[in-house]
């Protein structure tokens, strides 16, 4: 078991040795990957990355089924299941940033079998939110420009995805540096905004709107029922605050870089999510015709209804250009994620050995493409009558999420064990989870709760169809568990048993940065500002 969790190689010392590759962290993993992600670029995947149009679209969706108030609660309570899981993930990543983050500690910690099928649950998000993405970008120049068919452009980004994917993984951490950057100021102009025109502060504004849209049409639209739907809505938007333990292995510096990135979730929940929710929710009505009856190709987002009854019909224009910036960031990072995910688990003989090779520049090529071929599902949504099966395969992506949650909780559980069991100290660890064991509890019974209630609304009035998609992953989950357990005799690991040497990070890897002696340059302030920031 040992042997397949060798520890990183060549970790150079700050304080010794001349500069070499390894002092310019230019060197590659074990596993084939090249460690080029930057603590700022990982910083910035934590506070930004990976949120795509759904959160400013979808959310739409959301608020006309629940209104209001059912955002707030939806995106509350799913929020403090993240933060849950984003705590797990740190004090395992940070001890072990080996490759396959919770994919591979689910098969050290638990069971070969429990990982395996974790991993492609997980992968299985990330293929329906890249259909998704690509379906978004399709129809948003559509809507711009007919003269290009919707499978058009998809064919122009499908290539061009993969052909950026390519370029390796410093490109990928630059690119979503500045796209995550750009999702920040534009979410925090329209927040600006939304102050503004609830306060009727607004150039030509009559009166202030203030919370008119909570009275009237109200704060719920078919009350719990519609508190329900939305948690899934919440759980998709949510998907990829776990993405910085995917990325710890392809970072420079994962023992600063990861606690960092955890800690910084927090401002993303309050900041994005929450933020989101609440000025949704304040400026535009649960009732818009352009929520309710509008077409998926307009890409009629709250924001753009909130901007046009504010008198500025031209806004969608801008809105769009908004939710274009974020599309391909999102369309990135969920083939950047994805891939990896295949990649670590080929490796492990968790899938198709030949996806886990990648090339002299530490590109997995062959999980790239295998990846990106998900993609052409988004192209189901050409003619209406694929419309609804296409729905049904974008909607499972919110039931993974809570599947692969519960599943990061229990096996920080089965992780905390194993290191009492034999003989180590909570104080030992360069990350402690917060309010553990509490926390770690939360997440488990709450996904699995969340899980199994989050598809009841299909039964009254029945629906097979949304039935079948809300909980066909359920037993699939077990299937998957039960057949390749049987079939490769996996056993379930006791804590005596689990080997926590292996893999685990023993020293502090180098600084960002380091002269020829090897000591750290002096910052000047502007460079203290923005490393700050």
């Amino acid at each position: 078991m040992a042997a397949a969790y060798n520890d990183t190689k060549g970790a150079a010392s700050p304080t010794s040795a001349a500069p070499s590759e390894d002092m310019d962290f230019q060197r590659m993993d074990p596993s084939g990957v090249k460690r080029g992600l930057k603590t700022r670029h990982l910083s910035m995947m934590a506070l930004a990355g990976i949120i795509g149009p759904g959160i400013l679209v979808g959310t739409g969706g959301a608020l006309a089924t629940g209104g209001p108030a059912s955002l707030i609660i939806g995106f509350g309570i799913i929020g403090i299941i993240a933060f849950s899981i984003t705590q797990s993930l740190g004090e395992m990543t940070t001890l072990y940033p080996t490759g396959g983050a919770f994919v591979t500690l689910s098969d050290r910690f638990v069971d070969k079998a429990f990982g395996v099928t974790v991993g492609w649950q997980y992968w299985l998000v990330w293929a329906c939110v890249l259909a998704n993405e690509y379906n978004v970008i399709s129809s948003l120049l559509v809507f711009w420009s007919d003269k290009v068919p919707l499978w058009g452009y998809f064919i122009i980004f499908w290539f061009a995805f993969l052909g950026f994917q390519m370029l390796g993984i410093e490109s990928f951490g630059e690119a979503e540096f500045w796209l995550a950057l750009m999702k920040i100021f534009g979410l925090l102009a329209y927040f600006i905004f939304s102050i503004i025109y609830s306060s009727g502060g607004l150039i030509g504004q009559q009166e202030a709107i203030g919370f008119r849209y909570w009275n009237d049409p109200g704060a719920f639209v078919s009350g719990f029922r519609g508190v329900a739907q939305v948690f899934v809505f919440a759980s998709t938007f949510y998907a990829g605050v776990e993405a910085v333990a995917v990325a710890a292995t392809e970072t420079k510096n994962p023992s600063v870089a990861v606690p960092r990135a955890i800690k910084q979730v927090i401002y993303r929940i309050i900041f994005v999510y929450m933020g989101v929710a609440f000025f949704f929710g304040l400026t535009c009505p649960s009732n818009a015709e352009g929520l309710v009856n509008g077409e998926s190709r307009a890409l009629k987002s709250p924001m753009t209804i909130a901007i046009q009854n504010a008198g500025w019909e031209g806004g969608v224009h801008l809105i769009n250009a908004f939710i274009f910036i974020t599309v391909l960031s999102a369309a990135n990072s969920s083939i950047y994620i994805g891939s990896r995910t295949i990649m670590f688990m080929a490796q492990e003989k968790m899938a198709p050995k030949f996806l886990g090779k990648t090339n002299s520049r530490g590109v997995p090529v062959y999980a790239i493409v295998f990846t990106n071929l998900f993609g052409v599902l988004s192209v189901m949504n050409v003619s209406s009558g694929a419309g609804q099966a296409y729905t049904y395969i974008v909607n499972l992506s919110g039931v993974s999420t809570f599947l692969v949650w519960g599943a990061i909780s229990f096996t920080h559980i089965r992780f905390r064990k194993a290191w009492i069991a034999q003989g180590r100290t909570v104080d030992q660890l360069p990350f402690k989870s917060f309010l553990y064991p509490w926390n770690a509890y939360f997440g488990v019974f709450a996904n699995v709760f969340l899980a199994l209630v989050q598809g009841w609304t299909t039964l009254s009035p029945f629906n097979a169809g949304l039935f079948v998609d809300a909980y066909i992953l359920l037993p699939l989950f077990g299937i998957v568990y039960g057949v390749y357990k049987w079939w490769f005799k996996t056993r379930f690991w006791r804590s005596h048993e689990i080997d926590l040497d292996a893999g685990m990070r023993k020293d502090l890897d180098a600084k960002e940065s380091y002269d020829v002696e090897g000591a750290k340059p002096k910052k000047n302030l502007a460079r203290k500002i923005w490393d700050s920031i």
